[in-house]
């Protein structure tokens, strides 16, 4: 606990940053994730009332079905577009000018989709979903790079799991907000769909008094003051030589090294199985049944004999023992490691998808049964998120050097904006098929990646990340000459310890 405190002190500026950066980032992807639930009824009623006014009959059911689903997946293919833009941004202008612009245009988004209901333009959502796709799919991997750069080795997994934090933070929030008693009624809901803009403009207004991270004002912008000024901005006054070290040594291996741009990485064989492992990553995290788990929640409490109201707060609970759960695993990262926390944490997972089938097969046959079921989601959403929830993020950002960390972020990020659509058009005709019995597939993905991730992952749990690099080139050069990189740091590019 002392030395938490003595940490708490030195590197508030870190964390006061963290926390600006998670209000603007994956805050949001949460944050819109779970509103658009409670305003879906809100939405298709107005969508019908204004098809009736403006033709004088009402829309067709197959029609309005068709306009909703556009409007839930619109917001993908911006994320898509938004993230496949990401590496091109931040290596132009940095990832701070990056954000700070996205900001407006999530503001600008939730002003549109909040005037809709006043204009009667169902477009008007369209338009601002797309909008908030767009920025949302820009902002995630913005953030995740950012928060891992500007974080000293010894609190790096920490730092990186706060993501998940302010993504869990972002859905229970609003949760919340989408409670009948505040912003989820008929006439509110306006007001709770351009309520993602107020988190945006937190982070237009605060973001400016932080630096750009270090590395890249060292290593792209050739800027030594500009980086010691951030690193005592963010890390105190101190000896941060161990830290200065590790970037000085990635900058002297990247001196004859531009940024890779996607196609390039995908070439690139010294960086093979860092790409197996985030498409590895990020596909399970599509694929370890979270999403199934959440379509199921309100079923099992219906079939248990609560009330409409009761559901919703019951609801809300699971989503707030995530959130508890995502404080958890930015407290025991460092300890246990993000091996540990991905292998064990998908092997759990696996086996508590296979307790539930058996509980939802059973819930007709015992009046007890449903309640062992929602035992078990909750227990599923809280093992997601202290294990794979925060060390996937860690992870990603870890595996990955400067070079070459943009390319590989837009890489993830392009593949889960795609399986967030694949499994939104698809899971519908899954769950009518197999009904409950869709787990059996999450529960075998969960169960092959935690072995893969056993069998190939290098642990990253207080590495540099040459140490990190030397590791993967074990796997990517088995049986031929490993490049060497240089491990020493000339005299020219040092600089004073004592900042």
């Amino acid at each position: 606990m002392t030395g938490f405190l003595s940490d708490l002190v030195q590197y508030q500026g870190l964390f006061q940053m963290i926390t600006v950066l998670g209000i603007g980032g994956t805050f949001q992807i949460g944050f819109q994730i779970s509103t658009l639930t409670y305003m879906s009824q809100h939405v298709k009623v107005f969508m019908n009332e204004t098809w009736l006014e403006r033709y004088g009959y009402p829309i067709q059911q197959d029609n309005l079905l068709f306009l909703w689903s556009i409007t839930v997946s619109i917001f993908g293919i911006g994320g898509l577009l938004g993230s496949s833009g990401s590496r091109y941004l931040a290596v132009k202008y940095g990832k701070k000018k990056c954000l700070l612009c996205n900001n407006l245009l999530m503001i600008v988004a939730a002003s549109i989709m909040g005037c809709s209901k006043t204009a009667q333009s169902f477009e008007m959502i369209l338009i601002g979903r797309f909008m908030c796709g767009i920025s949302a799919g820009l902002c995630v991997p913005l953030h995740h790079q950012y928060v891992g750069e500007i974080s000293p080795k010894k609190l790096r997994g920490f730092a990186n799991s706060t993501s998940s934090f302010f993504w869990s933070l972002g859905k229970a929030v609003g949760q919340i907000l989408g409670q009948r008693e505040l912003l989820g009624s008929q006439s509110l809901w306006p007001m709770l769909m351009a309520s993602c803009g107020f988190p945006a403009l937190v982070q237009l207004v605060t973001l400016p008094f932080f630096p750009e991270s270090p590395p890249y004002l060292l290593m792209q912008k050739e800027d030594q003051e500009g980086c010691k000024k951030a690193i005592r901005q963010l890390w105190g006054e101190g000896h941060h030589q161990a830290e200065i070290d590790d970037i000085m040594k990635e900058k002297a291996t990247m001196k004859n090294t531009k940024i890779l741009s996607v196609l390039e990485l995908v070439k690139e064989p010294a960086f093979r199985w860092q790409l197996y492992m985030i498409v590895i990553l990020t596909a399970t995290v599509q694929l370890c049944g979270i999403n199934a788990i959440y379509f199921y929640t309100s079923e099992v409490l219906q079939a248990a004999g609560f009330d409409e109201r009761m559901v919703s707060y019951m609801t809300l609970s699971i989503g707030l023992s995530e959130l508890v759960a995502a404080v958890v695993c930015s407290s025991i990262i460092e300890r246990l490691g993000r091996k540990t926390l991905l292998r064990g944490g998908y092997w759990i997972m696996g086996s508590l998808l296979a307790c539930i089938t058996v509980t939802l097969s059973l819930q007709d046959w015992y009046f007890w049964m449903p309640y062992c079921s929602l035992c078990l989601i909750i227990l599923f959403a809280v093992v997601f998120a202290v294990g794979p929830g925060g060390a996937t993020v860690s992870t990603r950002v870890e595996i990955f050097t400067l070079s070459c960390r943009p390319p590989a972020f837009v890489i993830g990020a392009v593949l889960n904006w795609l399986g967030v659509f694949v499994i939104g058009t698809t899971f519908p005709f899954i769950v009518e098929r197999l009904k409950h019995f869709c787990f059996l597939i999450f529960m075998g993905v969960l169960f092959t990646s935690g072995m893969i991730i056993h069998l190939f992952l290098p642990e990253t749990k207080g590495k540099s990340i040459i140490e990190i690099t030397e590791e993967f080139n074990k796997l990517n050069f088995k049986n031929k000459h490993v490049p060497t990189a240089p491990n020493h740091v000339t005299e020219d590019d040092t600089f004073c310890t004592r900042l």
